[in-house]
């Protein structure tokens, strides 16, 4: 061949090989986890030109994570961080004049040798005009939650009572440990730990004056929701002020003078409900607010549907607007106009913005399909909506005519080169002939014609649902090989009351039932191979998985999460007291119930490999049942391992245990399903 020829041979090489590196794709990893960016709590400016949001990065090497305010044009464009590095902030909000931009932030000044204020939550704010943030309040204990007023004259804000030793200055003071002393039905929660009588109450700050905010509630009670009304005078709250509020769900909504000065001796009760009445929102006129409900009665317990209402602000005319919408709504609002109410709306499968008219009739669905609405916020003439995608964590869009642009970008660059699985929404029949809807993940490089391991990925709840968002885990586990199967079997959300509640103290029973049908039904297909199949969730997940294995003998590896077992073991020790004894009864008068449905009774049925995996600190669902299990597995000889995170809570926090976590998963799974012992280096 001519020199000549090598030379053109060697110029082609150098002008395509960028592109064709730029144009190929790859496998999503583990370490992409922590590059992934997390966008929440979209708030429109008053002008309408910008949206101020929170995002949130991993420092894996720094084992941490981190929350900033940002915001974006309203009409699309570069984004602008208004928070600087190194402390995390939450809850952006704009004042009524759009002048300021307010936070929640922790930013302690090390070396201090007093308490000082900065070392709790406090408000800070941002000049839009320039400068550092400043501190706004001094809450030596620190604030939780806050609002600005409409006059942007003053702050509504959610504080915890002070324990005595908050209030001392010396700083050494807190750190000495303390005995619990304890006399609550509800006595202890997950990350709150041990419950005492401190209860979160609500105050009104003056901006800018040196006086101490005024409490307008008290009493021992917890109040949550707090909203102002147009006018400024009335705040609109969530409290259980029952008897014993730790022994029913029943949540009301108040209203409160936002210029009493008994404490909120003095206040109006809204509703009546016997169940949960919970997220209140003003019209504009501040004649009625707009909440979620809970109507069916108390026996239904988590099962039941959320729906939408009304009433007057006086307490007068109650009216339940979807009650022939048999489907749960979430963050409900006025329209600017008040002649609608916006609202997001579960729906098989799908998780959608939807609207009502103010004095009801039929449901408007604006955005449905694979976009997947969290998160809603209404001003200027905006609506603004976090979305999610298969192929987008989430992200700003704004809706009109429901047409939708996207504003942010945040995981844009990351995910362009990385190829990811595209769920398949599938149908199949169950045992009895219910109808079960499933997502179905696909391999990197699928052929139809190979056969494929499959892992059955069960949710959490039970009353939650899989639907179109993306949902890193099954893209990791397609990513590594596998086929996986993601079932909303009963007791699921979306599907309507009825179908929820079928698991009511059937636990095992009809949701086993549903995911075995869904094995079998993608099995039927032909690409996967019934000899490799595994099993694993987190949660209720990791409950239906011990279900799972300790009914069937198919699968070769199961990873079970945070999970419970022996569930007399667990009443006192988790935090679900109430909710125990409304769907099984007091344990020493209902045994049976109990012990019916414990898997940990058919923990000598196990065959298959499995890994016991959760927090050292979770009350949700202690780490005590996984414990037991691991025990008698290996009393029994089986194949099993038991990892325990420390300090952890029901959900994995530190960044190296969530690495772990997902190494561990894979790790498992291709052992005893592959055959394949797994090694990892820092680019996993």
């Amino acid at each position: 061949m001519s020199t000549r020829f090598f030379l053109c041979l060697f110029l082609a090489l150098i002008i395509f090989s960028p592109v064709y590196s730029q144009t190929t794709t790859r496998p999503i990893t583990i370490n992409d986890y922590f590059n992934l960016k997390s966008i929440s709590d979209p708030q429109i400016s008053p002008d309408g030109k910008w949206i101020a949001y929170t995002l949130k990065t991993t420092d894996l090497e720094e084992d941490k994570s981190e929350r900033r305010i940002w915001m974006v044009p309203a009409t699309g464009g570069d984004p602008i961080p208004m928070t600087a590095r190194g402390y995390s902030a939450s809850s952006p909000r704009w004042s009524p004049d759009g002048k300021y931009l307010s936070f929640l932030a922790r930013r302690s000044e090390s070396g201090a040798s007093k308490k000082n204020s900065e070392d709790e939550t406090q408000v800070w704010t941002l000049n839009r005009l320039g400068g550092e943030a400043q501190q706004l309040t001094r809450v030596k204990q620190g604030v939780s939650g806050y609002e600005w007023s409409p006059d942007g004259k003053r702050l509504l804000l959610s504080i915890t009572d002070p324990k005595p030793w908050e209030l001392t200055e010396d700083k050494k003071d807190d750190k000495k440990p303390r005995p619990y002393v304890i006399d609550r039905l509800q006595f202890k929660r997950d990350y709150k730990g041990y419950l005492d009588r401190y209860r979160t109450h609500l105050y009104v700050y003056d901006v800018g004056s040196k006086e101490p905010p005024r409490q307008i509630t008290s009493g021992d009670f917890d109040d949550s929701s707090p909203a102002w009304s147009p006018d400024g005078k009335r705040v609109a709250f969530v409290s259980n002020r029952t008897a014993e509020p730790d022994g029913n769900p029943n949540t009301d909504i108040w209203i409160v003078s936002a210029d009493n000065t008994d404490k909120g001796a003095t206040m109006l009760q809204v509703t009546k409900n016997p169940r949960e009445d919970s997220n209140p929102s003003w019209s504009p006129d501040g004649r009625s607010i707009v909440y979620k409900t809970v109507t069916a009665d108390l026996k239904v317990m988590w099962y039941a549907t959320e729906h939408l209402a009304t009433v007057s602000a006086d307490g007068t005319n109650p009216k339940v607007l979807t009650t022939d919408l048999d489907r749960n709504v979430r963050s409900p609002r006025f329209s600017e106009d008040g002649s609608s109410i916006w609202f997001i709306l579960e729906d098989s499968g799908e998780q959608q913005l939807a609207s009502i008219p103010a004095s009801g009739g039929k449901v408007t669905r604006h955005v449905k399909g694979a976009d997947v609405v969290k998160q809603i916020n209404v001003g200027a003439g905006l609506l603004a909506v976090l979305l999610t995608r298969p192929d987008i964590p989430a992200d700003i869009f704004t809706v009109s005519k429901k047409q939708l642009k996207r504003i942010t970008s945040a995981n844009k660059e990351l995910l362009t080169n990385i190829e990811l699985s595209q769920p398949e929404e599938i149908r199949y029949k169950s045992k009895d002939g219910t109808e079960i809807e499933a997502f179905l993940y696909k391999p990197t490089g699928f052929d139809s014609s190979m056969k494929y391991p499959m892992i059955l990925h069960p949710h959490g709840g039970p009353v939650s649902q899989y639907n179109y968002s993306f949902n890193y885990q099954a893209q990791l586990w397609a990513a590594n090989g596998y086929v996986v199967l993601q079932p909303n079997p009963r007791g699921s959300s979306g599907y309507g009351q009825e179908f929820s509640y079928t698991l009511y103290a059937r636990w095992g029973v009809p949701d086993f039932e549903d995911v075995i049908a869904g094995v079998d039904y993608v099995i039927a297909r032909g690409y996967v191979d019934p000899e490799k199949l595994g099993v694993g969730g987190w949660s209720y997940g990791g409950m239906l998985t011990n279900y799972v294995i300790t009914k069937s003998t198919r699968f070769k590896a199961a990873v079970s999460g945070a999970s419970e077992t022996l569930y007399r073991s667990n009443y006192g020790h988790d935090h679900y007291q109430m909710w125990w004894e409304l769907e099984l009864g007091l344990p020493w008068e209902n045994a049976a119930a109990w012990e019916a449905i414990s898997p940990f009774n058919d923990v000598d049925k196990i065959i298959t490999p499995t890994l016991w995996i959760g927090g050292a600190e979770d009350w949700n669902v202690p780490i005590l049942n996984s414990e037991q299990m691991y025990q008698a597995m290996k009393r029994l000889g089986r194949e099993t391992q038991l990892v325990v995170y420390p300090g952890e809570h029901h959900g994995i926090g530190r960044p190296t245990f969530q690495k772990d976590r997902f190494q561990r998963y894979i790790g498992w799974f291709d052992k005893y399903i592959k055959g394949v012992e797994r090694t990892w280096d820092e680019e996993d």
